[in-house]
């Protein structure tokens, strides 16, 4: 009983954990990232080649933003981005019949329930940006986004533009410099 009570609380928490996106972001602390006002792409890769294009878009949209100049070469960036896509496996369980379940009521597990877990995968998508210094070759900052996807391309885009602007909000960081 205990380890049914036990395994249901993992499951919920996998199923909980994968709704919610995550973004997280890493630097150099002692880069100076008010030198660096150009950047240039050094490679964008995707499992999916229609997403390169979209991958870029965003990245630029938000070092536009940022106040970073995009150049073809000799810039003060080297931009690298990596998404993929992989299966998560997420577990749904439901109970039915009368009974008292946990303990509902007082009466203990008295009923005839029963209960069904269904396993299902969920495809999470992650993107990492990383940014590297041009003079020392030096990785600077690094951000990781991961979402869990839909199977319409259209909001998976939306997802994506969310989670590259999530990624861009602290840039650049306050560093210690």
């Amino acid at each position: 009983m205990k380890s049914l009570f036990y395994v249901t609380g993992v499951v919920a928490l996998v199923g909980v954990s994968l709704l919610m996106a995550s973004v997280k972001t890493d630097y150099d602390h002692s880069a100076d990232f008010k030198s660096y006002k150009t950047y240039s792409w050094i490679k964008v890769d995707a499992g999916n080649p229609l997403w390169i294009d979209r991958i870029q878009q965003a990245v630029d949209q938000q070092m536009s933003t940022k106040g970073l100049t995009k150049q073809d070469s000799g810039a003060d960036l080297g931009v690298a981005a990596l998404g993929r896509t992989k299966k998560e496996q997420t577990y749904n369980t439901f109970y039915d019949g009368i009974g008292g379940g946990w303990g509902w009521r007082g009466f203990g597990n008295m009923g005839m329930g029963t209960a069904t877990t269904t396993v299902s995968e969920q495809p999470v998508g992650t993107l990492t940006v990383d940014m590297f210094d041009a003079k020392s070759k030096k990785l600077v900052w690094r951000g990781i986004a991961t979402e869990t996807l839909s199977d319409k391309p259209e909001k998976n885009e939306k997802k994506l533009q969310k989670e590259v602007a999530d990624m861009f909000k602290k840039f650049p960081p306050k560093g210690e410099s």
